[in-house]
């Protein structure tokens, strides 16, 4: 299913960069709030 604009955005979880479960993203989370998602390349993030 595709997004149109002005659609809200589909709920998802993403996992922490630290691996801990309790550092969990999870969009609906934030519900009513502004969210700017910034995604990096491979090569900035931790091994």
């Amino acid at each position: 299913m595709a997004l149109q604009i002005g659609d809200p955005a589909p709920d998802f979880k993403l996992p922490s960069n630290t691996g801990e479960k309790a550092g969990d993203f999870q969009l609906s989370s934030y519900r009513g709030k502004n969210v700017v998602l910034v995604f990096y390349p491979l090569d900035f993030t931790p091994v």
